[in-house]
C-alpha cells in the first residue's frame, strides 16, 4: 500500500506522520455512478478522525450526495471522482480540521466547547478553533467525535492496518510526540541501547515501504558464530579495518571486545558506494535499514561508523544530506560524542591527504549544531580536553584548536543566556 506524508508540503522521507494514498473504485453507470473509497477508514484513522467527517467533507466540496453510516464499510460519494481529486480535497480537510493553527502539526484531538470547535495539540498544547463558517463544522456539532479512547468497530479496525503500515498513529487517534520528539527521539532507554520509540521507526520503514523496498524479519538474522565473525574479519579490507577501528575499550553495555556487526555495517555501505560511484548516491533509508537489519539503529556505535563512512573530504556539504536520517540514531549525549569522536577520526585519517579539513572544523560544527546533531553542554565538554579515546592526542589536540572558536562562541552565548534570566 503507498504511504504519503499527511501533509503533502512536507517532502521530507522521515517526516514521522504517514498515511495511505485514497483509493477509489467507481461503479455503476448514468445516473447511478457512484464511487467507493476503498480505504477511507484507515485515512481517517491515521488523521484520528471519525470516517464520516472525511466523507460528509467530501460531499460539501464535490456538491454530492454521501453515506455516512454504512454497515459494510462501503464509503460512497455519488458521482465519478478520480482519487487524485479526492486527495486534494483531502488536503483541504487536513487544513481546516486537523492541523494545529501554531505548529502545523497533525497530532490533535476534536474538542466541542459550548458550540465551539476546537483543535487540542498534543504536540505544542495549543487550542486553536475551527472556522464555524465551513459547512463540515455544523455537521461536526451534531455528530460530535466518540470519546476518547472509544471507537466504532469499523475505526479499530481501520486505526489497526494504520499502525501495521507504519502510520504512527495510536489507536487512540495520538501518537507518541510532536516534532520534537521526532527530531530528537526518546532518551528514556537509552543506557539499555533503545534509540527512540517504535513510532520512529515505523516511520523510516514507512518511507521505504513507499519506495517498494521490501525488507523481511526473517532476514534479519546476523551470524555471529565465532566462524562467521572470523569470516568476515578476514574479508574487511585492512586499510577500511583500520579506518573504522571501532573495537576501543569496551563500554559499560558490552558492545566492545571485537563485536563486528558495526565492521559489516562499515563494510556493507563501503560496498554500496563503490557499486553506485560514490557514497553520497547511497539513499540514507537503505543506510538505516541496513542497521536495523543488524539490530544496531540504536546503537551509539553505530553513529560512530556513520560518522567514518557517510561523509568524506566534502563533508561540509555531506551533512545536510544526511541530517534527517541522522537525527533517527544521535538520540542522547553518548550518541552525540560518537559523533564527535568518528568525526575526530575521519578528519585524522583523511588529514594527509586533504589537510584543509582541519581549516573546516568550525564549520563541520556549526552545521552539527544547527541541524540539532550536536548540544552546546556535550560540544563544550568536548572542547575542553583533549582525548586519545577516538585518535591519537597530539591530532585530538590539533581538532580542537582548531575548534576554539565555535566553542567559544557557545560559551558566550551561554553566559549571556544565563545573564539575562538572572536581569
Amino acid at each position: 500500500m503507498s504511504l504519503i506524508n499527511v501533509r503533502r508540503d512536507v517532502s521530507d522521507v522521515f517526516y514521522r506522520y504517514k498515511m495511505e494514498r485514497l483509493q477509489t473504485k467507481i461503479e455503476g453507470k448514468g445516473n447511478g455512478i457512484k464511487t467507493v473509497i476503498v480505504n477511507l477508514p484507515s485515512g481517517a484513522a491515521s488523521l484520528a478522525r471519525p470516517p464520516s467527517y472525511l466523507n460528509k467533507y467530501f460531499g460539501f466540496e464535490l456538491g454530492a450526495m454521501t453515506n455516512n453510516d454504512p454497515k459494510d464499510d462501503r464509503w460512497i460519494i455519488n458521482g465519478a471522482h478520480e482519487s487524485a481529486k479526492l486527495q486534494d480535497h483531502l488536503d483541504g480537510f487536513i487544513n481546516k480540521f486537523v492541523l494545529c493553527k501554531k505548529c502545523k502539526n497533525p497530532e490533535t484531538d476534536v474538542n466541542i466547547n459550548n458550540d465551539r470547535i476546537l483543535l487540542d495539540c498534543k504536540a505544542c498544547g495549543q487550542r486553536s478553533d475551527v472556522d464555524l463558517r465551513l459547512k463540515l463544522s455544523g455537521y461536526i456539532l451534531k455528530n460530535q467525535p466518540n470519546k476518547k479512547g472509544k471507537m466504532d468497530k469499523a475505526e479499530r479496525r481501520a486505526a489497526k492496518k494504520a499502525k501495521q503500515n507504519g502510520n504512527g498513529i495510536k489507536e487512540n487517534g495520538t501518537g507518541s510526540g510532536g516534532d520534537d520528539a521526532s527530531e530528537h527521539g526518546s532518551n528514556e532507554n537509552e543506557e539499555n541501547g533503545v534509540a527512540g520509540s517504535d513510532d520512529e521507526f515505523q516511520k523510516v520503514q514507512a518511507a521505504a515501504l513507499d519506495a517498494d523496498i521490501e525488507v523481511k524479519d526473517d532476514e534479519w538474522a546476523v551470524d555471529m558464530s565465532e566462524e562467521a565473525v572470523k569470516a568476515r574479519q578476514a574479508q574487511l579490507p585492512g586499510e577500511f579495518k583500520q579506518k573504522l577501528s571501532l573495537n576501543d575499550d569496551e563500554d559499560e553495555d558490552g558492545e566492545g571486545g571485537g563485536n563486528t556487526v558495526y565492521d559489516e555495517l562499515g563494510n556493507w555501505i563501503q560496498e554500496e558506494a563503490d557499486d553506485k560511484g560514490s557514497v553520497d548516491k547511497v539513499d540514507s533509508v537503505h543506510i538505516y535499514l541496513k542497521a536495523k537489519e543488524l539490530g544496531i539503529e540504536g546503537k551509539h556505535r553505530t553513529v560512530l561508523v556513520f560518522a567514518q563512512t557517510l561523509f568524506d573530504e566534502n563533508i561540509c556539504a555531506q551533512i545536510p544530506k544526511r541530517a534527517s536520517m541522522l537525527k533517527q540514531v544521535v538520540t542522547s549525549d553518548r550518541h552525540e560524542k560518537a559523533l564527535l569522536g568518528g568525526t575526530e577520526r575521519l578528519i585524522g585519517s583523511l588529514g594527509k591527504d586533504h589537510p584543509e579539513l582541519m581549516q573546516q572544523v568550525v564549520k563541520i560544527l556549526q552545521l552539527y549544531y544547527h541541524h540539532d546533531l550536536i548540544s552546546e553542554e556535550v560540544a563544550i565538554k568536548w572542547g575542553t580536553k583533549a582525548s586519545k579515546k577516538y585518535i591519537d592526542l597530539s591530532t585530538s589536540r590539533k581538532i580542537r584548536k582548531a575548534a576554539e572558536p565555535f566553542i567559544k562562541w557557545l560559551e558566550e552565548a551561554d553566559e549571556e543566556e544565563s545573564s539575562e534570566e538572572e536581569d
